[in-house]
């Protein structure tokens, strides 16, 4: 079992405590192909047993929730990387971007031929063009994420709300994401689009492989800031746990941050505690070490 401390933990948890825990979904409580480890969702059962609060925090909007996931039971979500919050099934926040703002990207992408997809609670809607050049991308995604053999990945299979031949003009839309090519580099994005939130996504050692983009001042760390005001709970009392670059900004606002060993550089470098791999029962040992179970 690999646990190691990077520096000085910022605080202990212990069982006489009730801690708020936000779970990345992609990479830390599934693999890349979607699969959650039996251990993962015990640890879940069992810290929720043990009177602590259990949130989803990812870049998925909800509609990518399958049920084996929603199955496991949690007091909650943040989706679309802080666009939307749950709790006990009440959306408490839900900024998706404006109409006009949608229209204004969609169009920019094309003209630039950049294949995209909007991100819905309803679920995901492909430009005309993705599912051929996506194809590449997204093996590139997951063959850097640490699956040696990606000839058998599809953008459905690695996608499965995805949705084609629909409006991708629509008012429901939480965030876009997008192919980056020679003419869309993240430079010219945030350029572009300055009044907007700009994330980039990738493979290995976090390499840029797709933008997105939505409203301003979404993000993660915020959304967790806005459910704790809610909750009348304090940060000092929250974990959380991740493997990329986008959950770095919420490892440094949580009282604990936890990056799994399949992580990116940089997410390890920036956490409090490195555990085992997801498929290695990381997320087990981790409640373990942190006296959740």
């Amino acid at each position: 079992m690999k646990i190691d401390f990077l520096g000085d933990m910022k605080l202990m948890a212990n069982k006489s405590n009730q801690k708020v825990i936000f779970l990345d979904i992609d990479g830390t409580l599934c693999d890349y192909n979607g699969t959650i480890p039996d251990s993962a969702k015990q640890a879940i059962w069992l810290a929720r047993s043990n009177n602590h609060l259990v949130f989803l925090n990812t870049g998925r909007s909800k509609g990518e929730m399958d049920a084996d996931l929603l199955n496991i039971g949690f007091d909650g979500m943040i989706c679309g990387n802080g666009n939307f919050v749950e709790v006990n099934q009440k959306v408490i926040l839900h900024q998706p971007l404006p109409e006009t703002v949608e229209v204004e990207i969609v169009n920019w992408l094309k003209e630039h031929h950049s294949e995209f997809f909007l991100e819905s609670n309803n679920g995901l809607f492909a430009s005309e063009h993705f599912r051929e050049k996506g194809l590449p991308v997204v093996r590139a995604y997951v063959q850097g994420k640490g699956q040696t053999d990606v000839s058998h990945m599809t953008v459905d299979t690695a996608f499965p709300a995805m949705q084609y031949g629909e409006s991708i003009f629509r008012d429901d839309v939480n965030k876009i994401s997008f192919i980056l090519t020679d003419e869309v580099q993240p430079e010219i994005v945030k350029k572009q689009f300055p009044h907007l939130e700009f994330g980039t996504w990738g493979g290995r050692d976090e390499q840029p492989l797709f933008g997105d983009l939505r409203p301003k001042g979404i993000t993660k760390s915020n959304a967790i800031k806005y459910l704790l005001q809610y909750l009348n709970l304090s940060l000092r009392d929250t974990i959380a746990f991740g493997d990329a670059q986008v959950d770095i900004p919420m490892f440094e606002l949580c009282g604990i941050g936890v990056c799994m060993e399949n992580g990116g550089p940089n997410a390890k470098k920036n956490a409090d505690l490195v555990t085992d791999a997801v498929m290695d029962n990381g997320l087990y040992h981790a409640f373990e070490k942190l006296s959740l179970i």
